[in-house]
């Protein structure tokens, strides 16, 4: 498996709207860190993520997140 492309080694925070929202898995993306298509043609895919709440997100830039698109700190392992 190929790896992803580190965006950042520090996670994106954002305050999030409830929704549906497809982060981006290949590290690609411009509209980060969401997908914006930029994995077409690789193995990688967005991952769909379900937020019931309006509340503040640490979404993984670095791509290697053993808690997948949220932030477990991997990135100061990098």
């Amino acid at each position: 498996m190929s790896k992803p492309n580190i965006f950042q080694k520090s996670p994106i925070v954002k305050e999030e709207k409830a929704g549906t929202y497809y982060w981006c898995s290949c590290g690609n993306s411009s509209n980060q860190p969401f997908c914006d298509g930029s994995h077409k043609g690789t193995e990688f895919t967005p991952r769909k993520v379900e937020i019931n709440e309006d509340k503040k997100v640490a979404w993984c830039a670095c791509k290697n997140s053993g808690n997948g698109e949220f932030c477990d700190r991997t990135h100061k392992t990098l």
